[in-house]
């Protein structure tokens, strides 16, 4: 039997680690696919694994999603239900940055390589007239790091996907203020399908019913959403690249 090869974007919480491969064990099992689950440990690696090529299913960010729609051949055909990409724009809590307005020309913001909640966090930052060749950018292997550069006094401020920041533990979120939050709603992760993938429909079927029995629903429980996957049409994708696309303008 053929293997395919899906892969995992890297920016969800630690504690998401064990419900992906409960995921891939479901689907394989329901759709009657091989599926080689591959989980980067970083944007570069992510990149460095769909440069090689073999690639068949990608659980992307909207930004790399726009990319892989529009330059890769990939089309996106599913998305969490009621999941939105939101970020958290935070300070330690024993700095003198207790607002937005607080930040000046000339901070250090620390962030993990995660393109869309630069985007989002810059279009937030609009508002007190911060640009990003103002700030001294810090990117960081993990969120994690990122926050233990801002409760060192190592970056004033740090850039956080919304998700994680809540995951962090009660010490950590006690270090840490928040400043903002974003409250998109239309911007998520995206569920992508190779153009050539033969096996799309009975992938979709196994994806689209896993709330509907309760091995599905403890896996969906692991990965953050309880109310599943819906599918998502080549218009919708569209609006949401077009959203993306604005935020970069």
């Amino acid at each position: 039997m053929t293997t395919h090869n899906m892969l995992i974007a890297p920016d969800f919480s630690p504690e998401r680690f064990a419900g992906w491969h409960m995921f891939n064990t479901l689907i394989q099992k329901r759709a009657n696919l091989n599926m080689h689950l591959n989980i980067p440990s970083s944007h570069d690696e992510q990149e460095q694994v769909i440069t090689a090529g073999n690639i068949q299913i990608i659980y992307a960010n909207p930004f790399d999603a726009a990319t892989l729609i529009r330059e890769q051949g990939y089309r996106a055909v599913a998305r969490p239900i009621g999941k939105s990409d939101e970020m958290v724009i935070a300070a330690a809590a024993k700095s003198d940055i207790n607002c937005l307005e607080d930040i000046k020309t000339g901070a250090t913001v620390a962030m993990a390589d995660n393109r869309d909640v630069k985007l989002v966090g810059l279009r937030l930052l609009e508002a007190i007239d911060i640009e990003e060749a103002d700030l001294t950018w810090d990117i960081t292997e993990t969120y994690q790091a990122a926050a233990r550069k801002v409760i060192k006094g190592e970056a004033q401020a740090a850039f956080f996907l919304a998700e994680i920041f809540h995951s962090f533990s009660r010490l950590t979120k006690t270090q840490l203020s928040v400043l903002i939050e974003s409250d998109l709603a239309d911007i998520s992760h995206v569920l992508l399908i190779k153009e050539d993938f033969p096996d799309t429909e009975i992938f979709m079927n196994a994806i689209l019913n896993l709330h509907n029995d309760d091995d599905g629903k403890e896996a969906l429980a692991e990965l953050g959403m309880p109310h599943g996957f819906e599918a998502m049409d080549e218009e919708y994708a569209e609006f949401m690249i077009d959203l993306m696309q604005t935020l970069l303008d």
